[in-house]
């Protein structure tokens, strides 16, 4: 028994007593019990009425692999070699490395319901609540080397804006790996995260794990804990349910990955440029202790932040380089 066996018992709107559950997971009604309790810790709310049994507050749509695969093209699941659907892992892109330790990886997908240590840029921890958000790692193998995968992570967050923009969000960029999205108050939420990790030669072949972190439904409770503003998709269109956008992405993140080696950040360079969160805006640049000022411009067709600086205009690399809009 997991807890993705227990919370789909739950989530049909009945009261199920722990005996109920106990009969249809194979289990004793103190193994129920358990896990119950780890719900609870999880922040899953749940109703409980003496002599019905529990239910789930509200229901959770978990992730169903067979249902993504089956709505993908034709053209998509020959470019996909698998998917993977888990439950709870340290990290998804940690488990895509691992696979690719092992001589897999290449064009995997792996998206889970929760991560224990999930990472962003900087080494920065990723908190998501169970299966309230979108966690998805694609690996890929390059032959060109890293070179070759400048902007990667740009590209991601346009084709991400591309898909909620369908469902009606207005989505920004945030250079180089965030995407944000206006809250009621005007106020801009981190809405998703980008992580690239790239293993191998500049020259060389080399192998590409993106991950992303994708806020689609956070409690009040859960954003009281968040130590930045943050959104979700569900704050603007509650209908999008989880496994439908994860087709959406995937079926525009396989081919992106399959010709970014040949064409570059360059085609999708315009894109971005024009969901830029802050073109025209005074900024904060942080390189270790230090800050800076300057205007934000664009990004060049490496990916590369333009800014403006005491009539200067400069390139800003990833790497060390944060960017915060001034109040």
């Amino acid at each position: 028994m997991t807890i993705g066996d227990l919370i789909r018992l739950l989530s049909d709107g009945e009261f199920h007593s722990g005996e109920q559950l106990g009969e249809q997971l194979g289990v004793s009604r103190a193994a129920v019990w358990k896990q119950l309790r780890k719900l609870e810790a999880l922040g899953i709310v749940m109703e409980a009425v003496k002599g019905q049994g529990y239910r789930l507050a509200e229901p959770l749509e978990l992730l169903d692999g067979a249902h993504i695969v089956s709505g993908l093209s034709r053209e998509s699941r020959g470019l996909l070699t698998r998917l993977f659907v888990e439950e709870t892992l340290t990290s998804s892109n940690a488990f895509l490395r691992e696979r690719f330790d092992h001589g897999a990886g290449h064009g995997e997908i792996c998206l889970v319901e929760q991560q224990s240590a999930g990472r962003g840029r900087r080494g920065r921890t990723w908190s998501t609540p169970w299966g309230r958000s979108l966690m998805m790692s694609l690996g890929w193998r390059v032959e060109s080397g890293v070179t070759a995968l400048e902007g990667l992570s740009l590209a991601v967050g346009v084709v991400l804006a591309q898909v909620l923009e369908r469902h009606g969000l207005k989505p920004r960029l945030k250079w180089p790996n965030d995407v944000l999205l206006e809250g009621a108050d005007g106020a801009l939420g981190k809405l998703a995260g980008i992580l690239v990790e790239v293993t191998g030669d500049t020259a060389g072949p080399c192998t590409v794990v993106i991950g992303m972190g994708i806020n689609v439904d956070l409690t009040p409770e859960f954003r009281k804990g968040l130590d930045q503003p943050a959104a979700a998709i569900h704050d603007q269109a509650p209908e999008v349910m989880r496994n439908e956008l994860a087709v959406e992405l995937i079926e525009v993140l396989l081919p992106l990955v399959a010709n970014f080696e040949r064409e570059g950040f360059a085609v999708w360079q315009a894109d971005w440029n024009q969901r830029h969160a802050y073109a025209g805006h005074e900024v904060d640049i942080l390189r270790g202790h230090q800050r800076e000022q300057a205007v934000a411009v664009g990004v060049d067709a490496a990916g590369n932040l333009l800014v403006n600086q005491q009539g200067q205009q400069l390139r800003l690399a990833g790497g060390e380089i944060s960017l915060r809009a001034r109040p």
